[in-house]
């Protein structure tokens, strides 16, 4: 499986980041105002050049962007399939 997001060729993406793509369940691992660590939500942006960040739209109708993977962590069905992504690159 290839990743989504290709990196630019000038890019250096930061280490940890998550390959996310719009409609992938997440779940926030801090609390945000107005959201409290664990809120459920969907990716409805994924973008970027050199940092993969994602807008997200949680259960109570609240949409954050610029959320990374020090933001939010994959959860459910997205999480398994990035899981068998990572073990069949190694």
């Amino acid at each position: 499986m290839t990743a989504s997001w290709k990196p630019h060729s000038l890019a250096t993406p930061h280490t940890g980041q998550i390959d996310l793509k719009n409609g992938d369940t997440v779940q926030l691992t801090v609390d945000l105002e107005g959201l409290p660590a664990g809120s459920e939500g969907k990716v409805i942006l994924a973008n970027g050049f050199n940092w993969l960040r994602y807008r997200v739209r949680f259960a109570n109708g609240t949409e954050v962007g610029d959320l990374d993977h020090r933001n939010i962590a994959p959860i459910g069905k997205t999480a398994r399939r990035l899981e068998r992504a990572a073990k069949r690159a190694s």
